[in-house]
């Protein structure tokens, strides 16, 4: 993203979320605030849909969609058996927070100053209350530390926590992989975190290769790619002891009930926990 200015991607995948709302049948997402929270059509950004046939427009629908029901169905299991905290990193245009409907579950929105002000900004101006079970935690991650933005806002350490991570990882050094996906493990009282991952045989894909050039231009180039095995190590070694792999290509499928639209190993959705 340029400072000063919103994620152009975040605002591109609200779209996509909105979108999915009135076009997909079946809707295998439901957000009543999608449409309200990404403002009126004039400002909305082409980046991802420039030159692309309906199909490919329609499948990243699909695939952002099945990432968020993915997210939704893991608070709901998580908030069943106690965690009383989520943290949404990078989020964005996210509305899990303003969707929760748990008096004694708290949201943290983790998210770059610039896009955070912004995002509170287009609440305002859409009318969607800020819910008392929400704090927002800016972080700038080049002057301060993931640890120390959540600390101002309030989260607590020693409780267990589940964190989404939808759609950044792939904009992210392994380095700042690694510190994240540390820190989620050292939750006290466990931690899970929900995040979704592009593979290098789907970067070096030719229609990823042109999707990936259009979001470079933008100032937000993906910079990491690994398969879900590798992924698969990584969480082990840092302590997580469940992992679960879903292909987004199988998540839609097992959500619509309809046959996959793309290959098995293809991007991918990953939930871990600790406990």
């Amino acid at each position: 993203m340029q400072t000063g200015e919103p994620s152009k991607t975040a605002i591109a995948v609200a779209w996509a979320r909105a979108d999915h709302q009135t076009l997909d049948e079946p809707r295998i997402f439901t957000d009543p605030l999608a449409a309200k929270i990404v403002g009126p059509p004039t400002g909305r950004p082409e980046i991802f849909d420039t030159a692309l046939d309906p199909d490919r427009i329609r499948t990243r629908r699909l695939l952002i969609a099945a990432r968020s029901r993915f997210a939704d169905d893991t608070v709901a299991a998580a908030v069943a058996v106690g965690t009383r905290q989520v943290v949404v990193l990078g989020a964005g245009l996210d509305t899990s927070a303003y969707r929760n409907p748990h008096p004694d579950v708290h949201f943290f929105e983790v998210d770059h100053p610039d896009t955070q002000a912004w995002k509170r900004t287009r609440l305002a101006e859409a009318s969607i209350a800020i819910p008392g079970t929400l704090s927002y935690a800016p972080v700038d991650f080049e002057r301060e530390s993931l640890a120390d933005g959540l600390a101002a806002a309030g989260f607590d350490r020693a409780r267990p926590a589940l964190f989404l991570w939808l759609g950044v990882v792939m904009y992210l050094t392994a380095a700042a992989i690694e510190s994240t996906l540390s820190y989620i493990a050292g939750q006290g009282g466990g931690g899970e975190v929900v995040f979704d991952f592009l593979a290098p045989a789907v970067v070096d894909a030719a229609a990823q290769r042109e999707r990936a050039e259009r979001v470079a231009a933008v100032g937000e180039p993906w910079l990491t790619a690994r398969t879900a095995e590798e992924y698969r190590a990584q969480l082990h070694a840092l302590g997580f002891t469940r992992v679960e792999v879903l292909f987004a290509a199988q998540a839609i499928s097992n959500y619509s009930g309809r046959p996959d639209p793309g290959p098995a190993d293809g991007p991918g959705l990953i939930h871990a926990s600790t406990v």
